[in-house]
C-alpha cells in the first residue's frame, strides 16, 4: 500500500484539476452513495442555469451553448484521453512497483534459503573437522610413520635420524592425537620440523612387524591369506605392537579402501636381472595398519593384470616384488624386529634377507614364515593349492639368479633343493630352512606340507600351529553391523535381544529363555545326517530350539532335513538352505550351543573359532579321536576348547547351563581368547631371543 500511495494522490490531484469525478478509490462505493454523486452533479447545473438566467443572459446562454458545443465536446475528448493514457501510465508504474515488491520478496527469500544452507555447510564442516580431530590414532600413528619414510627416500634425514625418528613417534602414541592436523596436509619439511618437536621419553612398547605379503582384505582378497593379514595385522596393534604391510600395487586394487592414499615423490631403486629398476612407492592406512604399495614402472605389466595368481611368469613377479620390498626397507632406514612372510610367493625373502641384506642396518631383524592352504587333502580348494603350490615352488636354480642369490650355494639338499626332485629348487623349503621361526595354519591334525615332511622334521624346533585366524573388521558381536544390538565379554545384555531377532525372523517361538542350538554347515564339508537327527530327537525339551543353516547344495541333504523339520513337535526345527550373511551371523550371535561336524575340520567356514568368538559353545557332532595335540607349542582350537569345556556331549552342555555363573565365567574366557593371535605372540617373541 505504500508503493500505490504516491500514484493514488496523482490520479486524485488530476482529477481535480478537471473538475471530474474520481475514477479509483480505495474503498467500496455502495449503492446509496452512487445516487447521492449524480443528485449533487444535477443539483450545481440546475444552480448554474438560474444564476445565467436570472441576469438576462438566457438568450446568450443558448445561443452561446450552442456556439460552443463543437468545441466543448472536442475539448472533453481530449481532456478524457490525457486522463485515460495518464491513468494507463499511473496503472503500469503500480504493475512495475508490485513487480519490484515481488522480486524483491523473492531474494529475500533466496536470501534466507541461501543462509539456511550456509549453516547447514558450517554444521557439516564442522561434523567433518571433528571426525579428523577424532581421527583414529592408529590411522594417525600411521600417517606419520610412512611420512618419515618419506623423507628418507627424499633425502631429508639419513636412516639414523628415521629410525630414531620412528621411535619417537611410538612413544607418543598414546598421545598422537594432539599432534596438528594441518601439518599434516603440508609438506615432509614442515612435519619433519613438527616431529622433531616432541621430547623423548625413551619408552618402547611391543614390537615392530612387517608383513610382505600378497594379499590383504579388504584391498585384495584371493583366498585366506588375505583376511588372516587384516585380522592379525589389527589384533597385534591391539596388544601394543606396530604393524605393517607391504603389498604390490596390483591394478585391481580397491584403493577405495585406503585412507590417506599418497605417491612418495621419489622412486626407490631394486635390484632384479643384473640390472637396478625404478619402483615408485605408495602409501595409506588400512583398517588402521600402515599399507605400502611397490609398482614397478619398467616391469609395470608385472601387476597390471586381471587375476592376481595364474600366471606363467609368477615366479618372476613374486621374486622382483620380494627383492624391491627389502631394498625399500634396507633404503628407507627401518629396522623392525620381525618380518613376517607368507607362502611361498614371498618364502625367497628368506634366503635374500640373509644372503644380502642382513648387514644393510638389519641385524636386529628376525625372520617368521607362515604357511597355509596344505591342511586338508580331501577338500578341493587344497588339492588345487597343492597344484599351484607344485607348479610356482619348484624353479630351476637358475631362477635365484635374478634377484641376486648365488644359485651353486643354495641348489643343496640342507638348502633349497628340493626333496623328490634334486634337480630344481624349492622356494617353500628356502622360506622354512632361512627363517627363524615357522607358523603352519592348520585346522587338520596332519599339520604338514606336501613334500617337504623332511624338512619339517628337520626345522621341528621352529614350528608353531595356529588355527585360522578371524577378520575382526566383520566378526566381532561388539562392532558387527548384522546385529540388532552389539555385546561384548564385558556386557552380554546383547546377546539376549540377538537371540530374540533370530527367533522373529525365523517364526521361531520369541523366548529369551529358551536355548537355541545352532549348527551351519558349509558348502564343503560333509554333513552326516543320521548323527545330526538323533541329536535332534534324543532332546525332548519343549525349552529347546534347533536352528540348521545348510549351505550345501545336495537336494537330498535339504530335502531329508526338512522332512525332519515336519516330524519334530512345537516347530521348535528350523531349516534355512543357502547362503544368507544377516542370518549366519544371528546365528553365531542368538545361540547359545554350536554343534559343529568337529573341531578339525571347515578351514573355511570357522565355526568353531566364530562360535567361541560370539560367546556361544561349540561342541562336535562327531568327535574325532586320537587327534589331541601334544606338541608343547601347539595351541588348536580344539585343544582350547577341550581345556576349557572338555569334551561335552549336547545332552552335557545343556546341564552346565543350569549353572549360569559358571557358564558365564566360561563364555566371557573363550570369548576373550584369540587363539591365531596368541601362537603368533609366542613365536615372535621367541624369535626376539635368538
Amino acid at each position: 500500500s505504500l508503493a500505490l500511495s504516491p500514484a493514488i494522490r496523482t490520479l486524485e490531484k488530476m482529477q481535480s484539476a478537471a473538475n471530474f469525478p474520481r475514477i479509483w478509490n480505495p474503498s467500496p462505493i455502495g449503492s446509496s452513495s452512487k445516487v447521492q454523486l449524480v443528485n449533487l452533479k444535477q443539483h450545481r447545473k440546475a444552480h448554474a442555469l438560474h444564476c445565467l438566467r436570472s441576469e438576462g443572459h438566457e438568450e446568450k446562454l443558448e445561443n452561446s451553448s450552442e456556439d460552443k458545443l463543437g468545441v466543448s465536446s472536442v475539448v472533453k475528448e481530449d481532456k478524457h484521453k490525457d486522463i485515460w493514457n495518464l491513468f494507463r501510465e499511473a496503472q503500469q508504474n503500480i504493475l512495475y512497483l508490485n513487480k519490484q515488491r515481488l522480486a524483491a520478496v523473492e531474494e529475500l527469500e533466496k536470501l534466507k534459503n541461501e543462509k539456511v544452507e550456509l549453516l547447514e555447510r558450517l554444521n557439516q564442516l564442522e561434523a567433518e573437522s571433528q571426525i579428523v580431530i577424532k581421527k583414529d590414532k592408529s590411522s594417525l600413528l600411521w600417517e606419520l610413520l610412512l611420512r618419515v619414510d618419506s623423507m628418507v627416500l627424499n633425502g631429508l634425514i639419513g636412516t639414523e635420524e628415521a629410525s630414531s625418528m620412528r621411535q619417537l613417534v611410538r612413544e607418543h602414541q598414546a598421545n598422537i592425537s594432539e599432534f596438528p592436523l594441518d601439518v599434516l596436509q603440508q609438506g615432509d619439511a614442515q612435519v619433519l620440523a613438527e616431529l622433531r618437536q616432541l621430547p623423548n621419553r625413551g619408552k618402547r612398547n611391543g614390537l615392530h612387524v612387517i608383513h610382505i605379503c600378497t594379499e590383504m582384505d579388504p584391498l585384495v582378497s584371493v583366498g585366506p591369506l588375505a583376511s588372516y593379514i587384516t585380522g592379525l595385522s589389527c589384533a597385534l596393534q591391539g596388544k601394543g605392537y606396530l604393524v605393517e604391510v607391504i603389498l604390490p600395487k596390483y591394478s585391481t586394487l580397491d584403493l577405495d579402501e585406503v585412507e590417506g592414499l599418497r605417491e612418495i615423490e621419489a622412486d626407490a631403486y631394486s635390484y632384479f636381472n643384473g640390472q637396478l629398476h625404478a619402483n615408485r612407492i605408495w602409501n595409506g592406512v588400512v583398517s588402521g595398519v600402515g599399507v605400502t604399495f611397490i609398482q614397478p614402472l619398467y616391469y609395470s605389466s608385472m601387476f597390471s593384470r586381471d587375476k592376481v595368481y595364474g600366471y606363467p611368469d609368477d615366479v618372476d613377479r613374486f621374486a622382483y616384488f620380494s627383492r624391491a620390498s627389502l631394498d625399500y626397507i634396507a633404503k628407507s632406514g627401518k629396522q623392525p624386529d620381525v618380518l613376517h612372510i607368507h607362502n611361498w610367493q614371498t618364502a625367497i625373502v628368506g634366503p635374500l634377507f640373509w644372503d644380502v641384506f642382513v648387514n644393510q642396518g638389519l641385524e636386529g631383524t628376525r625372520i617368521l614364515l607362515s604357511c597355509q592352504g596344505f591342511d586338508s587333502k580331501a577338500s578341493y580348494l587344497c588339492f588345487f593349492s597343492f597344484f599351484f603350490f607344485s607348479l610356482c615352488c619348484l624353479v630351476p636354480p637358475e631362477k635365484l639368479e635374478l634377484c641376486g642369490l648365488d644359485p651353486a650355494s643354495l641348489h643343496r639338499a640342507d638348502r633349497l633343493q628340493d626333496n623328490t626332485n634334486p634337480q630344481m629348487v624349492n622356494l617353500l623349503k628356502g622360506g622354512i630352512v632361512y627363517s627363524n621361526k615357522v607358523v603352519i595354519m592348520s585346522s587338520s591334525p596332519s599339520k604338514s606340507i606336501p613334500g617337504l615332511e623332511p624338512t619339517l622334521a628337520v626345522h621341528k624346533e621352529k614350528l608353531f600351529f595356529a588355527p585360522y585366524g578371524l577378520d575382526n573388521s566383520k566378526w566381532d558381536p561388539s562392532i558387527d553391523v548384522y546385529l540388532p544390538q552389539n555385546y561384548s565379554a564385558e556386557n552380554l545384555l546383547g546377546k539376549s535381544t540377538c537371540k530374540v531377532e533370530l527367533q522373529r525372523q525365523l517364526g521361531l517361538v520369541e523366548n529369551g529363555s529358551v536355548t537355541i542350538v545352532g549348527c551351519i554347515f558349509s558348502e564343503i564339508s560333509g554333513v552326516d545326517l543320521e548323527s545330526l537327527k538323533s541329536i535332534i530327537r534324543s532332546t525332548k525339551k519343549n525349552d529347546v530350539q534347533f536352528v540348521i543353516m545348510i549351505m550345501n547344495e545336495d537336494q537330498m541333504i535339504i530335502n531329508e532335513m526338512e522332512r525332519t523339520q515336519d516330524e519334530i513337535e512345537g516347530g521348535n526345527l528350523k531349516v534355512v538352505t543357502g547362503s544368507n550373511e544377516v542370518v549366519s551371523h544371528l546365528i553365531y550371535a542368538g545361540s547359545d550351543i554350536m554343534v559343529c561336524l568337529n573341531f578339525f575340520q571347515d578351514p573355511l567356514l570357522q565355526v568353531p573359532l566364530k562360535a567361541l568368538k560370539y560367546g556361544t559353545v561349540p561342541i562336535e557332532l562327531t568327535p574325532q579321536t586320537g587327534h589331541v595335540g601334544t606338541h608343547e607349542q601347539e595351541a588348536t582350537t580344539a585343544n582350547f576348547i577341550n581345556s576349557l569345556f572338555g569334551r561335552m556331549s549336547l545332552d552335557q552342555a545343556l546341564d552346565l547351563m543350569k549353572d549360569g555363573r559358571l557358564w558365564k565365567l566360561k563364555i566371557v574366557e573363550a570369548m576373550e581368547k584369540d587363539l591365531c593371535c596368541d601362537v603368533h605372540i609366542s613365536a615372535y617373541t621367541s624369535i626376539k631371543s635368538l
